[in-house]
């Protein structure tokens, strides 16, 4: 039920709400309570921090300030709140990443992020479960450790002290 007025996001998932399927939209989707799914929309998507959302998103622009994980994939933008909670690959045109806020996965930015020159979110793991892209060897798990965009773009460096006397 859309609030009066609100002519951003017309449509609104409550708290109390839960989905689980495909969602398309053409204006604007907040959702303050649970989604489990896909979403396909040239709008824009809010994610409200009381929000969980499990899902692989392609939308217009994309907020993020609750609980999300999946792939995101933005024409325009996606931002990161300082409460959002982010597991997943994205890209965008665009990416805005407040103080505080976390992230886990990959990142492709830029105007030819989405455009279909760049690897899309997609490409590197599925969010729903399921095999990846191509064969995968049974037995091996993957060697890709989780960093925080903190870490991402100043990597922790090595000691150059030489090893403790005995």
């Amino acid at each position: 039920m859309a609030e009066p007025g609100n002519q951003e996001f017309p449509t609104i998932i409550g708290q109390d709400a839960s989905f689980k399927g495909e969602l398309s939209f053409e204006k604007g989707l907040r959702i303050q309570g649970r989604f489990e799914g896909k979403i396909n929309s040239p709008g824009r998507l809010h994610i409200a921090k009381e929000a969980k959302m499990q899902a692989d998103v392609e939308a217009g622009a994309i907020i993020v300030e609750g609980d999300v994980r999946g792939n995101l994939s933005a024409a325009d933008r996606i931002e990161l709140k300082q409460s959002a909670r982010y597991e997943g690959d994205l890209s965008a045109a665009k990416l805005v990443v407040d103080e505080g806020a976390v992230f886990s996965g990959h990142v492709t930015v830029g105007p030819d992020a989405v455009k279909g020159g760049a690897k899309g979110p997609g490409q590197h793991k599925p969010a729903l479960g399921g095999p990846g892209p191509g064969p995968q060897p049974q037995g091996l798990k993957s060697a890709i450790t989780p960093l925080t965009v903190v870490e991402r773009l100043f990597p922790p460096t090595t000691s150059v002290l030489p090893p403790p006397m005995k």
